[in-house]
């Protein structure tokens, strides 16, 4: 049984790794081809190629493509842009706001009773 076990985990990770592999070609297909054409039109820093990159090869497929596209659907003319870093490996949310600043906890309080 551990065996299959294994056999299905190492195909698991072989699935995903192709499938990362392959969202990796699409963002880099689109650079070197369409990319230049329309030209620079992000809002956001990194670009939302370079973002999108960086954020499969980071948290792997399956979040990375939620961190694209939850960026995609914020990168319109509504919004303001800016610094938006790919969050740390294990977060949701990166460590900046896009001014610049840290992103901080509020503070808990603790009412006396």
């Amino acid at each position: 049984m551990r065996i299959l076990r294994a056999i299905h985990r190492g195909l698991d990770c072989t699935i995903f790794a192709f499938i990362r592999l392959i969202l990796i070609g699409l963002i880099t297909g689109y650079r070197m081809t369409l990319s230049p054409i329309i030209g620079p039109t992000c809002r956001f820093h990194p670009s939302c190629s370079a973002y999108g990159l960086e954020s499969i090869k980071t948290h792997g497929a399956a979040k990375g493509t939620a961190l694209i596209t939850w960026r995609l659907l914020r990168c319109n003319p509504w919004n303001l842009g800016g610094l938006d870093p790919v969050p740390d490996r294990g977060h949701w949310h990166p460590s900046i706001n896009p001014d610049g600043t840290p992103r901080v906890k509020s503070a808990t309080i603790t009412p006396y009773i």
